[in-house]
């Protein structure tokens, strides 16, 4: 690596031999001991005030309290005895911009800390790492002797969060915030509006959320608050509100709006649908012009979503009037109605002082350079954006609803594949990504556990150096990481068991959870397969399980060591554990389509035993059948038995 080092200078025996950061810094080097943190720990300022960095300041205390048990006190003290030294050299943007220097050098001795940074985000961003880096130690928690000095690779590193599908409360928003800023993310796109509902209060518009939303809206003072919230931990809100289409919402409260006659009502399946709005008509721009100009002057950051995705065109091949529009004004086809409305919605938000972002759709030859396309199909488009004289982030392959692991998501980076063919000046016009969190199939509940730990290999990506990339140092870092995360407030691993008390009642939940934590759920185009909509509970054990079963990759680890031992006693645990589980499956409506998945995952083990035991017998047809979906859950197990299989019965050298 030439632009990444690690020097490793007779650390503590105690000290791990790389420390728990994620992301990765930019440039780091070890030194001997550590700085111990106990009950007199204190920080202390010098430079320029902001409010931000004595609010981040104030955090880091509460963390460390949360992080240590120990009774620390808030507030700054005299520089001389400080263990943590800031020093903030300019006050940063009023409002947070595109590109600000997030960089920062953090060093640590066993007397005291520095950490420095041109701009506030530097500093709240070396804070974070400075959180990251606090272990207990023999005597005390100790932070690693360590020099940092860091920068993120991308400026646009972001998190979409879709309220629309399900509705997510103003706690579940401030938490995932404060998650986004533990690992650098810097962008929050707010996904508020779609078919299955309409998420903020418009006081110029107000059947869009009184009928388009169930009563289940943000106020445009708590979004304030949002973003307020979002500013103190270095974080932009970015509002999206899709149109032409994706807008049934809309057209509940506002019918005139679409394509076609109403009435509409909330969507309630998942999909893409045929209303959309009507691009012939003056009125809809008339419209457009009050709501955008309502959200432009609420939310402050300098871009502004017009979402622009998935329009079939269907309403405006039946409509009369709009096909009289299109050869009248001589366009020739759907795509082209489409560019002619998205030019007409750019002007508008240019009108109101706002750079328009959009997805792959939106993208036509004639519109203004300064539109953001944020890319859900792929680096083949991105790149296509980049050469016309588009900026553009990458969201293709950080889909977090396809249930993909952490590696997977891990090696999709923004500038590769087609992306890596650009000249230097396109390259540029590559702002960084975002991780995509789709509603379908989460709600408050379990939606911390789909976004994380996932998004944090996913951080790294667009904050460390690109060639960053050793997936065995990621996921042992992600596994520490993922735990820290608890501290911020976030619910991915707090949530697992009240889930499974709520299936198993009264009774024990030990057998279920080894069930549990070998099963993963199916990606969303298999569950919509299954016909669930937007009133389908989410209380199954598809909805608890995690995204990726951190077992089944320690099982595989197991294996490709062949540790004999330790891959026995967990064959035996899962052969035994069916005629455990079965008499509470059987009793709970929940669970009892999991019997089937049970029964597999004993099986399986019995056929690994025999395997390990030089028993075998063709088990190949039942192998390919336990890959297949039980109850929208997949035994994460069958690769590694599998490979087990293959692996006892390859010839010996």
């Amino acid at each position: 690596m030439t632009k990444l080092w690690i020097l490793l200078l007779g650390a503590a025996a105690w000290l791990p031999a790389q420390p728990n950061l994620m992301p990765w810094p930019a440039k780091i080097s070890m030194g001997d001991g550590g700085l111990a943190i106990d009950q007199n720990f204190n920080t202390s300022f010098i430079g320029t005030p902001d409010s931000r960095v004595q609010a981040a300041a104030g955090r880091l205390i509460r963390q460390l309290a949360l992080q240590t048990g120990l009774p620390l006190t808030e507030g700054f003290r005299d520089p001389t005895h400080a263990r943590l030294i800031i020093r903030c050299d300019s006050a940063g943007e009023s409002i947070q911009k595109l590109g600000e220097d997030e960089s920062y050098r953090l060093e640590v001795t066993p007397q005291q800390a520095r950490l420095s940074a041109k701009n506030p985000l530097g500093i709240l961003r070396g804070l974070e790492t400075f959180l990251q880096l606090v272990e207990p130690g023999a005597k005390s928690f100790i932070v690693s002797s360590v020099v940092i000095e860091d920068q993120p690779r991308f400026p646009w590193r972001g998190l979409h969060l879709d309220v629309s599908r399900h509705w997510m409360p103003l706690e579940v928003v401030k938490r995932n915030l404060d998650g986004m800023a533990a690992v650098k993310l810097n962008v929050f796109h707010w996904h508020l509006s779609d078919d299955q509902g309409f998420r903020i209060e418009s006081k110029r518009f107000p059947k869009l959320h009184e009928q388009g939303s169930d009563g289940h809206y943000y106020t445009q003072e708590q979004v304030r608050e949002v973003i307020a919230y979002a500013r103190d931990r270095g974080i932009r809100v970015v509002p999206e509100f899709d149109m032409p289409g994706h807008a049934t919402s809309w057209f509940v409260g506002y019918p005139e709006l679409a394509s076609a006659p109403g009435p509409y009502a909330i969507e309630r399946k998942f999909g893409v649908f045929d209303p959309a709005m009507d691009p012939s008509r003056e009125s809809t721009y008339e419209f457009l012009d009050g709501f955008i100009g309502e959200m432009a002057a609420l939310f402050p950051d300098a871009f502004f979503h017009i979402g622009g995705d998935e329009v079939n065109g269907e309403q405006w091949k039946k409509n009369a009037q709009i096909q009289a529009f299109m050869r009248e004004h001589q366009i020739k086809d759907n795509h082209d109605l489409q560019a002619y409305f998205t030019k007409r919605v750019q002007q508008i938000v240019t009108k109101h002082g706002k750079r328009t972002e959009g997805w792959d759709e939106v993208l036509a030859a004639d519109l203004p350079k300064d539109i953001v396309i944020q890319s859900w199909q792929g680096q083949k488009p991105l790149a296509e954006a980049a050469r016309q004289g588009y900026s553009g982030i990458l969201s293709a392959g950080y889909y977090l609803d396809h249930m993909e692991s952490a590696s997977t998501l891990y090696m999709v980076d923004p500038l590769e594949q087609e992306t890596a063919a650009l000249t230097a000046a396109e390259k540029s016009r590559i702002l960084g990504g975002e991780v995509c969190m789709w509603s379908e199939y989460v709600s408050p509940e379990n939606v911390d556990s789909r976004i994380w730990p996932r998004s944090a290999a996913i951080a790294e990506r667009f904050w460390s150096p690109q060639e960053t990339k050793d997936i065995a140092s990621m996921y042992r870092r992600l596994d520490a990481v993922s735990r820290k995360l608890e501290w911020s407030g976030l619910t991915h691993l707090s949530s697992y068991l009240p889930m499974l008390r709520r299936m198993a009642g009264d009774q024990p939940i030990d057998s279920l959870k080894i069930l549990a934590d070998v099963v993963q759920p199916a990606n969303q185009d298999a569950r919509d397969e299954a016909n669930n909509t937007q009133q389908t509970p989410l209380n199954r054990l598809v909805d608890a399980a995690r995204s990726k079963s951190k077992t089944a990759r320690d099982f595989a680890a197991l294996v490709e060591k062949m540790d004999r031992p330790q891959i026995r006693a967990w064959l035996i645990l899962w052969r035994d554990n069916d005629a455990k589980l079965e008499p509470l499956l059987e009793k709970s409506f929940l669970l009892m389509e999991d019997i089937p998945a049970s029964k597999d995952l004993s099986r399986l083990a019995t056929i690994g035993l025999e395997a390990l035991d030089g028993r075998l017998s063709d088990q190949r047809a039942f192998l390919e059948q336990a890959k297949k979906l039980h109850a929208e859950v997949e035994i994460a197990i069958v690769p590694s038995i599998e490979k087990l299989i293959s692996r006892v019965t390859e010839p010996r050298p």
